[in-house]
């Protein structure tokens, strides 16, 4: 079954069918590479997190969202990432 579409003001959301929390967090942070593998377990998170497939529609670029329940996981996740 397709993964269903969450249209926000800002973004329209596919979740990722790994994800283990279906939620969208107050932390986020859009990343413009729409094709990079982020596995979210490895970066050890301490709270909850999401990863979704999003559209941004201000300026119309596909990426991903990532979004946390901790401000200092989506810190951590700052740091830590480098696409490839």
């Amino acid at each position: 079954m397709p993964a269903q579409t969450i249209n926000l003001p800002e973004y329209s959301l596919y979740p990722s069918p790994r994800n283990e929390h279906r939620m969208i967090f107050e932390h986020q942070i859009f990343v413009p590479y729409a094709y990079e593998l982020i596995h979210l377990p490895d970066y050890n998170f301490k709270g909850k997190a999401s990863l979704f497939a999003a559209h941004r529609k201000a300026d119309k670029k596909s990426g991903q969202l990532i979004t946390c329940e901790l401000a200092d996981d989506l810190a951590r996740f700052e740091r830590l990432f480098e696409p490839s």
